[in-house]
C-alpha cells in the first residue's frame, strides 16, 4: 500500500530531506511507502503497522506510540543515519501539532533543501545541504541563504552556504558531519 506523503517516513524520518531521496539511479528512495519502496527495500516491519495495518501516515499518530518498536531508543539515536536524531521529536510534535501541521512544515524545509540544491550545489554538497535541513532550525537555514544568495560564482556560492551552516550549527549544538 504507498502512502498518501512519502516524504514523510511512518519511522519519523523526514524522507523528503534524505540524500538517497535526491539521488539518481537505482540507489534513489521513493520515500516510506512511494512508488516502488518495496522493491528497494526489505520489508519494514514500521510501516506495515503503521500504514497497512492502521492506515496512518506516522506512528507519531498512534494511540499506542511509543511502542516496542521504539523502546530501544538508545539504539535509534545511535543509528547511523544520521537523520534518525529527530525521529522522537518528529513524533512528539506529530501527537502535539497533528499530521498535517507536521507536514506543512516539513514541507517548507523541503522547499528549502530544494533551493540549496538547485542553487547551490557544487556537485559536493548535496549530502551536506540535505543533513542541515534535516537538522537545523528553518529560519536559520533562510538566513544562511539569504546571506550567500548574492555570491555570482557557483563554487564561491556553495562555499559560503557551506561556511553559513557550519557557523550556524556550531551555534545550535547540531554535528553536520556525515561521518558520524
Amino acid at each position: 500500500m504507498q502512502k498518501k506523503h512519502p516524504t514523510i517516513g511512518c519511522c519519523g524520518i523526514v524522507c523528503g530531506l534524505c540524500l538517497r531521496f535526491y539521488t539518481d539511479g537505482n540507489s534513489r528512495c521513493p520515500g516510506c511507502g512511494g512508488e516502488g519502496f518495496e522493491n528497494k527495500h526489505p520489508p519494514c516491519t514500521v510501516k506495515t503497522c503503521c500504514v497497512d495495518k492502521y492506515k496512518l501516515e506516522s506512528c507519531g499518530q498512534c494511540a499506542e506510540y511509543p511502542c516496542q518498536k521504539y523502546e530501544n531508543r538508545e539504539r535509534v539515536e545511535r543509528d547511523s543515519f544520521v537523520t534518525h536524531k529527530r525521529i522522537f521529536s518528529n513524533h512528539e510534535q506529530i501527537k502535539i501539532c497533528g499530521i498535517d501541521s507536521f507536514i506543512s512544515e516539513q514541507n517548507n524545509r523541503i522547499v528549502i533543501l530544494q533551493d540549496m540544491l538547485t542553487n547551490f550545489d557544487d556537485g559536493r554538497s548535496k549530502g551536506y545541504y540535505c543533513l542541515a535541513a534535516a537538522l537545523l532550525s528553518q529560519k536559520q537555514l533562510k538566513a544562511a541563504i539569504d546571506d550567500s544568495i548574492f555570491v555570482r560564482d557557483r563554487k564561491k556560492k556553495s562555499k559560503a552556504l557551506r561556511a553559513a551552516l557550519q557557523k550556524l550549527s556550531e551555534m545550535e549544538g547540531v554535528e553536520l558531519s556525515l561521518d558520524k
